[in-house]
């Protein structure tokens, strides 16, 4: 068990729409108008028991297949070799028809840098990659006019697969919220995503004492996470998204050299 500083989520005072700028030109920093409020909270080791989270009750899957593709360098290299088999890889464990990757964001630590477009660093606020109406646009986005009806029509979710890459991810692990302990009605607050071409939807996270995090210590680039971030059955029977954050682990052995990650971002369709 981990004690650790969680950063939740305080609307704006003014009552107003909470925004994240992407990528504010004027300052080139980002910027948003809502209150970061951080909360000590306990974070479970689950090694040894990973077998009782799965995507359909807690809302993320721990597992271990060792990537062929391992340097994780050049974007091209990662496109053509590590997206078909991770691919392969989330139709297995999910059973899903169709799996569609959108993008991928690799993130290697550099103490004292802020988080920025050219070194993204992990991620140290509580949040949920996608709203349920953003989650449907992203398959708009990147699906055909013609195909996306149709696919809408189906079960779909949003599901990123986390790995470590180069080393065990020792030094601002991940941490993910069992959805069991998360009023998705009351602790969610959708946050807009201001880009300079278009507009995402986040959910911020408000504080709850009960929420139950965990976190695989010291998690290997032969083991990932699937993470859902959105299931178009809301009828309560499953779990809907994880909220997840990256934290400080009080228990990183001095010298763990800093976090290097990859996260896909895929669109998953079942028949």
């Amino acid at each position: 068990m981990a004690s650790a500083t969680l950063n939740y989520f305080i609307a704006p005072p003014d009552g107003s729409r909470a925004y994240n700028r992407a990528y504010d030109s004027t300052t080139g920093k980002p910027s948003r108008n809502w209150i970061q409020e951080p909360h000590e909270m306990q974070i479970e080791d689950v090694r040894g028991k990973e077998e009782l989270y799965k995507l359909d009750n807690a809302g993320f899957q721990f597992g271990r297949e060792a990537p062929k593709h391992t340097s994780f360098l050049n974007d091209d290299e990662i496109k053509r070799e590590y997206y078909p088999e991770s691919i392969d890889l989330i139709k297995r464990i999910t059973g899903a028809t169709q799996v569609v990757i959108f993008d991928h964001t690799i993130r290697r630590r550099v103490p004292g840098l802020d988080d920025n477009p050219q070194n993204r660093q992990p991620a140290t606020r509580v949040h949920v990659d996608q709203t349920p109406g953003a989650a449907i646009a992203r398959v708009h986005r990147h699906l055909p006019p013609t195909e996306a009806p149709a696919l809408l029509r189906r079960r779909f979710q949003i599901i990123n697969l986390w790995r470590p890459i180069s080393h065990p991810a020792e030094d601002w692990p991940l941490a993910l919220c069992d959805f069991r302990s998360v009023d998705f009605e009351k602790e969610l607050v959708p946050v807009a995503l201001i880009y300079p071409d278009r507009e995402g939807e986040t959910f911020g996270v408000k504080y709850n004492p009960n929420h139950q995090w965990k976190y695989l210590k010291a998690m290997t680039p032969e083991e990932f996470v699937l993470i859902k971030c959105s299931d178009s059955i809301q009828d309560g029977s499953v779990a809907r998204l994880t909220p997840h954050t990256a934290f400080q682990d009080p228990n990183t052995p001095e010298g763990a050299p800093p976090r290097e990650s990859i996260e896909l971002r895929t669109l998953v369709f079942y028949d």
